[in-house]
């Protein structure tokens, strides 16, 4: 009997969805992508921005399938993701279904230039097949939202396929024009895209400012107090905030010395007590972004590695759709969480009213969810044995965050203690700042010690003092002595520390997301990919969790700023980005808003073609001699990575593979050099450099920490 064939991207979505409808419905996937711009040609016409999609020839044999069941088919239900990637999925089966379609072919066959130089031919029109269909949309892949979904479908959005299409094309353009001129003016090989090219440059820009800055010295005071005639002895340790009225600013020994023979003589007093309650507020449910940067900071996962293991959460149906800028919740899922928190938790963790939250990404899609659970009462707890170990942590810090959203606040009591130097020149005075939890609200399910990294971008939303509002160095969790105004107190011990001001740090992958993401550049779908690039280019490389440009990527970066200001400009991307959202809101159209960006690029490209000089890639010297000639070694960077070369090269042809050495280290089995090693599937381990002689392995530095498996 003849069904309705519903066609979605993964086998997995397929099998979620088949465990719902049951075989009512024939689902089948198109494993991702089955038609896309050629792999040997550019597959663009410059002047009219025609696209001439192919079929991959390893997707021939699924759509070939396909269009056997379709065949055979009452209904076509594309039930691809719900974003402009999945629109366009749904848009080339689609297509491909009517006939619009040609096999790519053989990338190892090339034309003469003389034919490659002829005008194509123009192809005869093609009778297309009446295909009837339909596009249904959910956000998470629940039986609820598929049922709903089917009573609702739509018709292909042609705004969503051409945002998607202009940036295909946008990108292929770049990469086309922009690849073969860092050939000739750097080195074979390279590639140039128009987000990762920003991305390498905050990169390097921040090497820069490491580089530059000048260190300076600096000193705290810290001082502990008792008070006199407690029971037991009572001790406020304080840290010295101003002097003379003027926030403290000690540069110097010497300048530390001085301060520290008066206040050795001086006596100290109460002079202001404040006690108040402080309340720290929820913060709202994952962005793709956020997400990202917390699987970093918590889990220690790769942005890539996040996002996969959430797709699999997503196509299981335990998550809402992992592709979005929004921290909207809807009304159920809303209504299922503050339940969920009044029976589990009690009602005096639930608020009188739901928590909303507003996005403050200016091009967020309102209308689509935050990522969240689809079912609350599967706990992390429950899913423990269903869940493979990574999947679990991940699911597990969606799930609580979810729920401590729509959790009351918490509560600290919070003691600010002044104390003020009496009958010495100068006046010095010392703040103890502590606070205990009084109630713990949502960081009963979050964690006591949810990350400073997550919670300071909550400061807007924080009141009645907030700790970071204070001037002082909070303690948490101390529990201040109950003192009062003008009573006297007794110098124990007082201890001047020598500081020096840091550089910035380099930027980790959830600092390169966060980074992005302020400036509008790039989206959801694009902050993963982007960091996977320029680490397989090797223009950045990671050590520990930061990110370090290479020299070709510094010399790529380079060259590109000073020829192509305006795709390395943040603002001139940022607006582009803006351009494509447009796109997929309907209010533009795309060729036009290719064509401006593309004809003035393209008169650059030529005239840096005849006027730019050829770049010189920095060398790293090894300090060592090549055993062949004797002259210096150096560090190259090739396609796949770092290698030891002679510096003569190409006089010198000897080269040798780079051992990533750990300076101090010495193997426990046979006393040899450790180096980092990397496995098939990219994670760093410790090895010994006489390997197979011995096969010393670790996942930890040899007496250290374990490495991250983001590495």
């Amino acid at each position: 009997m003849a069904k309705q064939l519903i066609i979605v991207e993964s086998p997995t979505k397929a099998k979620t969805l088949l465990r719902f409808l049951g075989n009512k419905y024939h689902i089948e996937a198109s494993y991702g992508h089955i038609r896309d711009l050629p792999k040997s040609k550019m597959g663009v016409n410059e002047e009219t921005l025609d696209v001439d999609y192919v079929i991959p020839k390893d997707k021939v044999k699924r759509v070939n399938e396909l269009k056997k069941l379709s065949e055979d088919a009452t209904k076509i239900i594309l039930a691809t993701d719900p974003d402009r990637e999945g629109e366009a999925i749904a848009w080339h089966i689609l297509s491909i279904l009517q006939g619009q379609a040609e096999i790519e072919s053989d990338t190892k066959k090339t034309k003469s230039k003389k034919a490659s130089a002829k005008a194509p031919k123009k192809k005869a029109p093609v009778k297309l097949k009446n295909i009837e269909y339909e596009r249904i949309v959910f956000h998470e892949i629940t039986e609820h939202a598929i049922k709903e979904a089917l009573k609702s479908p739509r018709k292909l959005d042609l705004s969503l396929i051409d945002a998607q299409q202009a940036r295909r094309v946008l990108d292929r353009l770049v990469g086309y024009k922009l690849s073969p001129l860092l050939w000739r003016k750097i080195r074979t090989g390279l590639s140039a895209g128009r987000v990762q090219s920003i991305a390498v440059r905050l990169i390097v820009d921040r090497e820069r400012e490491i580089e530059a800055f000048k260190s300076e010295e600096y000193w705290s005071i810290d001082a502990l107090f008792s008070v006199p005639n407690s029971k037991p002895k009572e001790q406020i340790l304080a840290s010295l905030l101003k002097i003379n009225d003027k926030k403290m600013s000690v540069k110097t020994e010497e300048e530390s010395t001085r301060h520290l023979e008066q206040i050795k003589k001086a006596e100290f007093q109460i002079t202001n007590v404040v006690k108040k309650e402080v309340r720290k507020y929820s913060i709202p449910p994952f962005t793709t972004s956020t997400l990202q940067q917390t699987g970093s900071n918590k889990l220690g996962f790769s942005a890539k590695k996040t996002m996969m293991l959430a797709q699999s959460l997503y196509e299981e149906g335990l998550i809402s759709y992992m592709r979005t800028d929004s921290v909207n919740l809807s009304e159920e899922a809303i209504a299922a969480v503050r339940s969920f928190v009044s029976t589990e938790y009690g009602q005096q963790y639930l608020p009188e009213k739901p928590k909303y939250y507003k996005t403050k990404s200016k091009v967020a899609q309102e209308a689509h969810e935050a990522i969240r659970p689809t079912d609350v009462n599967k706990t992390p707890s429950e899913m423990s044995t269903s869940l493979e170990k990574d999947q679990h942590r991940l699911y597990s810090l969606i799930y609580n965050r979810f729920i401590a959203c729509q959790m009351k606040e918490a509560i600290y009591d919070q003691t600010s203690i002044d104390i003020t130097s009496q009958n010495v020149q100068g006046k010095y005075l010392f703040r103890a700042v502590g606070r205990i939890i009084k109630f713990d609200g949502w960081l009963k399910v979050y964690g006591i010690e949810a990350d400073t990294e997550e919670t300071k971008d909550t400061k807007d939303a924080e009141k009645d003092g907030e700790s970071e509002s204070e001037e002082g160095q909070i303690k948490e969790n101390m529990r201040l002595p109950d003192v009062q105004v003008g009573q006297d107190l007794t110098t124990e011990q007082i201890k001047p520390e020598q500081h020096f001001t840091q550089p910035p740090p380099r930027y980790t992958e959830a600092g390169l997301v966060k980074a992005l993401e302020e400036r509008g550049i790039g989206r959801p779908s694009t902050y993963a990919p982007t960091i996977s690039t320029i680490m397989d280019r090797k223009y950045v490389e990671k050590e520990q969790k930061a990110l370090k440009p290479t020299p070709i990527g510094i010399a790529v970066n380079d060259f590109l700023v000073q020829h192509f200001p305006n795709i390395m400009d943040f603002s001139f991307t940022a607006d582009l980005e803006q351009e494509l959202d447009d796109i997929a809101n309907g209010d533009r159209q795309w060729k036009p808003v290719i064509k401006e960006f593309f004809d003035p690029f393209s008169l650059k490209i030529t005239e840096t073609q005849e006027k730019a000089e050829r770049v010189k890639v920095a060398t790293e010297d090894t300090g060592e001699m090549c055993p062949q000639c004797n002259n210096p070694t150096i560090i190259r960077y090739g396609r796949f990575g770092k290698f030891i070369s002679c510096s003569t090269y190409p006089d010198c042809k000897h080269t040798a593979p780079f051992l990533n050495k750990l300076e101090g280290a010495a193997c426990p089995k046979d006393s040899g050099q450790v180096i980092m090693r990397k496995t098939k599937r990219g994670r760093s381990f410790y090895g010994c450099a006489n390997y197979p002689k011995c096969d010393y392995a670790s996942w930890t530095k040899p007496g250290v920490e374990q490495l991250s498996e983001s590495q």
